[in-house]
């Protein structure tokens, strides 16, 4: 039952070229930048991600991005990153946008296993018709499209198919956690890592305080240790090292 593993590089040794990977976070905010970091050190490639967006220039995903280890995102919001924004528009990215709220539940429903469910989310646009360009060529055209949605009406409203996500790997960020892999999150970092962790087939968890068994009350528990496989224990200088997204100073 102890998943505390020595490592962050130890945490990710397993996880290959071409793997799915679903990644908490919130622009900056509760993202595994630990672990992010200890994945681009070992080298592994080909990467599919799923995350709400995928970091900025320098930091957090867009550490992976810069070094083109990133060959697919499913996400909802892109807008931070200039990197992105070239290798997807110059036809090396593949990238599927997804409304914020569905993704959500897609990362949720696939973790509960639920195979697909039913959403207003997008029902009269490209989301549910098709044709959102998902990869460009290199001479800008559209070289993969998005593929039409099942549609369908209940109690004379439409809704849109969408289906559960899962991933190979999922990497997350938590304030706090045991050894059997319970967390606990804080504030805004409880975003997309409860539903990333869901979604994971093996989920490895970087915690800020690593508690024993017992010390957390069943109450607090966001994500219970059954989503969780691996725990990191992070240094103070790794909790501390948290970037802010936007700096605002007065003139």
């Amino acid at each position: 039952m102890d998943k505390v593993r020595a490592s962050a590089a130890e945490a990710v040794a397993d996880i290959p070229d071409g793997a799915s990977l679903a990644v908490g976070g919130f622009g900056l905010s509760g993202i595994p930048d630990v672990l992010i970091r200890a994945l681009h050190s070992q080298g592994t490639t080909g990467l599919r991600v799923v995350s709400n967006n995928c970091g900025v220039d320098g930091h957090g995903l867009g550490v992976l991005l810069a070094d083109g280890r990133i060959a697919r995102v499913t996400g909802s919001y892109v807008g931070e990153n200039k990197e992105f924004a070239r290798q997807y528009l110059s036809g090396e990215l593949e990238v599927e946008l997804v409304p914020q709220g569905t993704l959500a539940e897609r990362l949720r429903a696939g973790g509960a296993g639920i195979p697909a469910f039913y959403t207003p989310a997008g029902v009269g646009t490209q989301v549910a018709k098709g044709g959102l360009p998902w990869r460009h060529a290199s001479d800008g055209t559209v070289a993969v499209a998005s593929p039409p949605k099942e549609t369908r009406d209940f109690a004379g409203r439409a809704y849109v198919l969408e289906h559960g996500i899962t991933t190979d790997f999922a990497l997350v960020r938590a304030w706090r956690g045991d050894r059997h892999g319970n967390l606990v999150f804080r504030k805004s970092a409880a975003n997309f890592n409860p539903p990333a962790a869901m979604a994971g087939r093996i989920t490895v968890a970087e915690v800020e305080q690593l508690v024993e068994p017992g010390e957390l009350s069943p109450d607090e528990v966001h994500l219970p240790g059954v989503f969780v496989q691996r725990v990191v224990e992070l240094t103070a200088a790794q909790t501390a090292d948290k970037q802010p997204e936007k700096r605002t100073v007065r003139a």
